[in-house]
């Protein structure tokens, strides 16, 4: 990496995945300008620290795939719907960052070449080095892998100095805190403790890969303004998982 003029913050290269339900805002589906407005309004102030951002959007506003084929469609035709649905969500990122003066390139597992470039690892590491923010879409481009497991895959090639995983509540849980008010919340976790405790915050084959390449993860509420800069600065603000 670039190590010239660091940026006042714990984390210099960072990837954000970002869930489906987090750009449909509380329409509960599809994609809502307000929502994208705001995510890409924190992302552009830690942009502005000298970040090295990568996003991962997930597509579940638009379409989910285990869900569909739970109810009779093939799982590996519905997998690949779902990684059609985060090239939309890529697109309405791609266009809100550029109108805030951002360079951005779109990157994905799936080719699409009207309107992205084939995800290489060398030149997402590149892009990341020239300043420009990379949105990595299509998933891991197989079937039956979660965009958990993309990012988690993607945090490991571009050597991501932490995962962040943004979600609609303030961190993990023992269980859903919408549901259960009791639900016991974790500041810190350990890999291993994820996987003991059964949490549900990733699956196991994005853990796992955090775990081998060491990389951490927080996991904090989007929805609060400030809290992606607390998240890269250092500052406590929802789960780490180390």
């Amino acid at each position: 990496m670039n190590m010239d003029s660091d940026p006042p913050s714990a984390y210099r290269r960072i990837l954000l995945k970002l869930s489906g339900e987090a750009l449909a805002g509380s329409n509960g589906y599809g994609i809502e300008p307000g929502s994208i407005a705001s995510i890409c309004e924190q992302i552009k102030e830690i942009k502005n620290l000298g970040m090295e951002i990568a996003l991962v959007p997930g597509g579940g506003n638009i379409f989910r795939g285990f869900a569909a084929s739970r109810v009779g469609m093939s799982r590996t035709d519905a997998d690949y719907m779902g990684m059609l649905a985060t090239l939309l969500n890529a697109m309405a990122m791609k266009d809100r960052l550029q109108t805030m003066g951002l360079e951005v390139n779109v990157m994905s597992a799936i080719t699409e070449d009207a309107y992205t470039e084939t995800f290489v690892i060398r030149k997402a590491r590149h892009y990341l080095e020239k300043g420009r923010v990379i949105i990595l879409a299509g998933g891991t481009g197989n079937p039956f892998f979660s965009t958990d497991t993309a990012a988690a895959l993607r945090a490991s090639e571009i050597d991501a100095d932490v995962l962040l995983k943004a979600t609609k509540v303030g961190g993990v849980y023992s269980d859903d805190p919408i549901k259960n008010k009791n639900a016991e919340f974790y500041p810190a976790l350990t890999y291993m403790d994820v996987v003991e405790k059964d949490l549900k915050v990733m699956d196991m084959t994005a853990i796992t890969l955090c775990k081998e390449n060491k990389i951490p993860v927080i996991v904090f509420d989007m929805n609060k303004t400030g809290n992606l800069k607390k998240a890269v600065t250092g500052e406590k603000v929802g789960t780490i998982i180390s």
